[in-house]
């Protein structure tokens, strides 16, 4: 198959570009390197906006939208950014991938469960949400969702801006800071292996399965930041410093729905501490 994965240089994308490649498929990827830079041989890569989809080639079989403004403080700073992106981005998709016949596959969020009006990334997301059902009802686009749940694993942004909050702290280690764990640090997080990720996004893809809503991508299984601060501590012995709680912060993020694996058998593990052991 010929297939194309928005944002591709970022840390999901390069991932999944790895794995689409080494089941022998045509790749391209489409990115505007704002967050991520990493490139895969055997991946051909275009460089520009998510918005100007149009202007790479024309014959794929599946699109994977990946391509966002994807963590929830950085759009409190710029929402018409974060809407543009995850909106008229995922509508730009959309309309592409209706032209041409592709099949996209949509990478939502869990936040969906929350109320999205607490922060733009979230309510974007779930307005990306709407386009492709939009899209799926009204065009008869062959469109999947995916929601994923706090994702972690290599290749990760250690970034204090654009990280997630594993990425934050190996860079906060990496310079000999300490940890930061935001208010109380019971808020609870479904941490999910990016190749567990990949793996699912792959079988969503691939498999001739439609969800009437959307295929949750999570373990089932959740910690708390106090929690991951322990194993952080235990493997690096940092300090850790509690801090001000922050808007669209959560109290907790769990799949509780097994559509992906019992119909795709899809097969997620908790690696969390093992990975956590694992990092230099």
């Amino acid at each position: 198959m010929k297939i194309l994965v928005t944002g591709g240089a970022g840390f999901i994308g390069s991932n999944l570009i790895k794995r689409l490649i080494k089941e022998n498929n045509v790749v391209h990827s489409l990115d505007n390197y704002s967050t991520g830079n990493t490139k895969v041989k055997g991946c051909e890569y275009f460089e520009g906006d998510i918005t100007e989809i149009d202007t790479v080639h024309q014959d794929y079989d599946i699109i994977f939208h990946l391509a966002a403004q994807s963590r929830v403080q950085p759009s409190f700073d710029n929402p018409s950014e974060t809407y543009r992106v995850n909106v008229t981005g995922t509508e730009a998709v959309c309309k592409f991938a209706h032209n041409i016949g592709a099949k996209v596959v949509y990478a939502g969020s869990s936040s969906k469960h929350h109320n999205p009006a607490t922060s733009p990334y979230a309510m974007y997301k779930y307005l990306g949400e709407g386009i492709c059902k939009l899209y799926k009802e009204s065009f008869n686009l062959e469109v999947e969702i995916c929601r994923f749940y706090n994702v972690y694993g290599p290749g990760e942004a250690l970034d204090e801006i654009n990280g997630n909050v594993i990425g934050i702290w190996r860079s906060r280690i990496n310079r000999g800071a300490e940890i930061d764990v935001v208010g109380d640090g019971e808020q609870r997080r479904d941490f999910t292996h990016v190749d567990d990720i990949v793996d699912g996004l792959y079988k969503v893809g691939t498999k001739n399965i439609e969800h009437y809503d959307a295929w949750e991508l999570g373990t089932g299984v959740n910690y708390s930041i106090k929690d991951l601060s322990k194993m952080f501590q235990h493997k690096f012995g940092c300090p850790v410093r509690y801090i001000q709680d922050q808007p669209g912060n959560y109290k907790a993020t769990l799949c509780e729905n097994n559509d992906a694996i019992v119909l795709l058998g899809w097969e997620p593990q908790d690696k969390l501490l093992y990975y956590i052991n694992s990092l230099d």
